[in-house]
């Protein structure tokens, strides 16, 4: 940036969960550097096209970085300074000349299971619903995994998700759901076609959604009125139960947002570098470079969680590719965090390459 008054471009795509973390990164940036103007600049990805366009699981048919290649074009060719990501979407292969310069704090890494409250049951009897027609969940609050019935379905596209379902719960029944979140919550109260779904508890936060005592999910109550007129509220009558990740692992970088720039952008780096929040830098660190060197996408079977504890950072993690199922640990010192994300991932494919005689069916 060779003139230091030229505003600065950070682009994102247009859904709301992106532009709530775009906008809030904005306002921290802004409230940082008083004199510096910021803009934001909304970009759509062929991620959010297929969304829109392509029946089916997008991922399985569209190349790396469906929703972050044209961010990445936009900071190449000088057009934006900034590009906000969900982390969890972003290759731990970045283009020649591109950067992670900073992580805002982590949000909750967990996973949330979403599914419809009996007050949305039809007044119906269990006839009404036969022949040939399968009788859909209606649940209580605080229920998890294990109240679903034998054979419910579960709708999610992410094969991680998918894998780790069907390890704790192998008589579910697994189906693809695409759309953002306002559309999945839109389709689990509509349809009785599924009766739950999965999403990240960080991207409900980051849309100003807070689940109740009862485990209704609802608008935050804390925000102030006029917040919360601006707030597009989740349907009624969804329940929301928190999976806790000794039961279901993130995805890579779950919760975090990376702040993406040139490499040789040494101005930019140092407005974000305030924005950075070291322990999340540290895990993020440990678990894009164990996804690295397993040799996945955003998209792989596998999963990471990593934390400071102490002075180490401790990462866990599983992989369930080929249909199998290994978990492995590891702890380092913080700095040597890139080392435990390979460490880890090497006694995984040890595992995965000699498994145990009754594992090998010998």
């Amino acid at each position: 940036m060779s003139d230091p008054h030229s505003p600065v471009v950070i682009c994102t795509r247009g859904s709301a969960l992106a532009l709530a973390q775009a906008t809030m990164v904005l306002r921290h940036l802004r409230a940082l550097h008083r004199r510096q103007s910021f803009e934001l600049s909304v970009i759509k990805t062929t991620g959010d096209r297929l969304q829109t366009t392509q029946p089916g699981d997008a991922s399985e048919s569209v190349p790396r970085g469906l929703f972050t290649k044209e961010l990445e074009e936009e900071l190449l060719a000088g057009r934006a300074h900034i590009a906000v990501h969900s982390l969890k979407d972003l290759p731990t292969e970045l283009p020649e000349g591109l950067t992670v310069t900073a992580t805002p704090p982590r949000a909750d890494v967990r996973e949330v299971l979403l599914y419809r409250s009996l007050e949305l049951q039809p007044d119906l009897s269990e006839s009404d619903w036969s022949p040939g027609r399968r009788i859909p969940y209606f649940g209580t609050g605080r229920e998890g995994l294990g109240p679903l019935p034998p054979g419910a379905i579960v709708a999610t596209s992410s094969p991680r998700r998918s894998a780790q379902l069907r390890r704790i719960r192998p008589d579910l029944n697994i189906v693809v759901i695409r759309g953002n979140v306002g559309t999945r919550l839109r389709k689990l109260v509509s349809r009785t076609e599924f009766d739950a779904t999965l999403l990240a508890a960080a991207g409900l936060v980051r849309l100003n959604f807070d689940i109740s005592p009862r485990g209704l999910l609802r608008v935050d109550p804390r925000l102030g009125q006029e917040e919360r007129r601006t707030i597009e509220p989740p349907p009624s009558g969804v329940l929301a139960t928190v999976l806790e990740p000794e039961e279901m692992l993130p995805a890579v970088g779950q919760g975090a947002v990376g702040l993406e720039i040139r490499s040789d952008d040494r101005r930019t780096a140092e407005l974000c570098l305030p924005l950075n929040h070291f322990n999340t830098f540290a895990a993020v660190q440990a678990e894009r470079a164990f996804l690295r060197a397993m040799g996945g996408g955003c998209q792989s079977p596998v999963a990471a969680y990593a934390r400071v504890v102490g002075h180490q950072l401790h990462l866990r993690a599983a992989s369930f590719l080929e249909g199998g199922s290994h978990s492995a640990e590891g702890y380092r010192v913080v700095r040597e965090a890139e080392q435990l994300g390979v460490q880890v991932a090497s006694e995984l494919k040890r595992m995965m390459a000699h498994p145990p005689l009754s594992e090998s069916g010998s």
